[in-house]
């Protein structure tokens, strides 16, 4: 993926040439230049890059964070950064061993656990513009506005490679301005911005005739939302106390209510 994108993580003179290696394979491609792609936002971020717009964005080094992905470029050495950003950092493989042995011939299974830990999730990271990416960013959309992160890259890029010029304070600042507009609120939503999968406008943003594009208008989505939510909540922990019963206090200390969890693909 990284290859076929022109982009590359960061890694030198030999990671430049070994991606370009890669790249030939399709010959059709034309020659791109990784920094320029970079500047104008069709790069995914680094793992690092990623881990520093969250803690800009006010998560604390407890969050919890799944990596929902394939085999990651660089591998623990390029997630390493990110690990020492949020040191509570898991994968599917890290999760789970036995369990999982028998998605391993399937990559559509696999995709699947991703998508279905990513959907749960209290926030989800779309670093990449995939239909999987996108089909979920909308599901919660659709869902009622369930916090999501999508980096504007055009905008972080530079701002990322200026950020040993600046303080952190200024630097987190910038961050959450130019993240706005980025975090899945319901005023995002607008007729005819990007795909329906990820953008379902017509689904859950019709107004009222007696109040095209008001504040009662709003306010009225924005409360449905809230009991569509609540109401889903309580189904899920109706549906989780019957299904764990007594195993209940035995998970209590190892995830907190306190702490978020954060799923990146």
């Amino acid at each position: 993926m990284l290859a076929f994108s022109g982009c590359f993580f960061g890694g030198g003179d030999k990671e430049r040439h070994k991606l370009g290696e890669i790249r030939k394979r399709w010959e059709t491609l034309p020659d791109s230049d990784a920094v320029a792609e970079g500047r104008r936002g069709k790069c995914p971020l680094t793992p690092h890059e990623v881990g520093l717009m969250l803690r800009a964005l006010g998560f604390q080094n407890d969050t919890y964070i799944y990596v929902a992905s394939g085999e990651i470029y660089g591998g623990e050495e390029t997630l390493a950064p990110l690990r020492h950003l949020f040191p509570n950092l898991y994968t599917k493989e890290t999760l789970a061993h036995e369990e999982l042995k028998p998605f391993l011939p399937h990559s559509s299974s696999l995709a699947a656990i991703d998508f279905i830990v990513c959907y749960e999730s209290n926030a989800f990271v779309t670093n990449n513009n995939g239909n999987m990416a996108k089909i979920l960013a909308g599901r919660r959309r659709y869902m009622g506005h369930k916090r999501t992160i999508r980096p504007n890259a055009k905008r972080l890029s530079p701002l990322l490679m200026e950020r040993d010029q600046m303080d952190w304070d200024t630097f987190a600042e910038k961050v959450r301005e130019v993240q706005r507009g980025f975090m899945v609120e319901p005023d995002e939503m607008r007729a005819g911005r990007g795909e329906f999968h990820e953008y379902p406008y017509s689904c859950i943003c019709e107004k009222p005739a007696s109040d095209i594009g008001g504040n009662e208008s709003r306010d009225h989505r924005f409360q449905q939302f809230k009991e569509n939510q609540g109401s889903r909540k309580r189904s899920n922990e109706e549906e989780k106390e019957a299904v764990v019963g007594a195993k209940e206090d035995e998970h209590e200390e190892v995830f907190p209510d306190q702490v978020n969890y954060i799923y990146v693909i």
